[in-house]
């Protein structure tokens, strides 16, 4: 509960140096706990969008949302932390009315965000956000506007998992795959999705030479998930090798020693250990 001396300039004034206290020291734990560096810095809309590739936008008009589900925002990534915390005294003078208006019960005006999935970036209201979370609130007023994207938004956390968003959304680009199979290509490393980009147009061009017959990038990535993928995991499974990994990094592994396997014509202790390295 925040203090509350009857006065709203002076709780106010206080509210302010509590959230710039905050901001300090958790900047303070993240460098002892040598996190990296975007762990408080807030997601920038334009970027988290660009990664998920834009499909389309509505308006969804005046909605009630949690301030735990605004994670970013449009132009002010600076002004404020990833908890929007003032990260300097430059917006303490408004900052302080917004707070003094709230005490005094005075309306607040909605503010506005994009939603992204569950995520929502702010466009305008960063202040009112910031005086919200320090006042222990869980809910804001705002007009929503809903943007589609191409790919899902669900486990972004961080301004680095966006590197890994973004390839997924190009490896589904080029290698347009049908909604199960979507789910099983699943990998850790973003550079892999290049990878496996590779492996599905290489396996695909060998098909159209066997059948001498243009395939589209959809019928080659349908074909290579019924002929090639799911067999090969089938296997893996049953052999043990898939491990704690997913589908689509042990298949990957095999992928890359089956051109060991080529040269060498050997499949032994050796080769099934690196596969389970891998």
């Amino acid at each position: 509960m925040q203090s509350d001396t009857g006065f709203p300039r002076a709780d106010a004034e206080n509210d302010f140096l509590k959230a710039r206290r905050r901001q300090v020291l958790s900047r303070l734990a993240a460098w002892l706990r040598r996190e990296p560096d975007d762990v408080n810095i807030m997601l920038p809309f334009d970027e988290v969008v660009e990664a998920l590739g834009r499909a389309g936008e509505r308006r969804l008009g005046p909605q009630v949302i949690r301030l735990d589900s605004i994670v970013g925002s449009v132009d002010r990534t600076r002004d404020f932390d990833r908890r929007f915390r003032p990260t300097s005294g430059r917006l303490r003078q408004r900052w302080e009315r917004l707070a003094r208006a709230q005490r005094r019960g005075e309306p607040i005006p909605p503010i506005e965000v994009y939603r992204v999935g569950d995520l929502h970036f702010v466009a305008d209201g960063h202040h009112r956000v910031s005086v919200a979370l320090a006042l222990g609130q869980d809910t804001i007023e705002a007009y929503v506007t809903e943007v589609r994207t191409k790919i899902s938004a669900d486990g972004i956390r961080f301004r680095g998992d966006l590197i890994v968003k973004n390839d997924r959304r190009l490896f589904l680009e080029r290698v347009p795959l049908p909604g199960p199979a979507r789910a099983a290509m699943v990998l850790s490393d973003p550079w892999q999705y290049t990878v496996l980009s590779e492996t599905v147009e290489a396996w695909g061009f060998r098909l159209m030479q066997d059948e001498n017959r243009f395939l589209t990038r959809a019928e080659v990535a349908a074909r290579f998930y019924a002929e090639e993928f799911q067999p090969v995991v089938s296997l893996l499974r049953q052999a043990g090798l898939i491990g704690d990994r997913t589908e689509a990094e042990a298949y990957l592994a095999v992928s890359e020693q089956r051109y060991r396997l080529m040269r060498t014509h050997r499949w032994d202790d050796e080769v099934i250990a690196a596969l389970r390295q891998r």
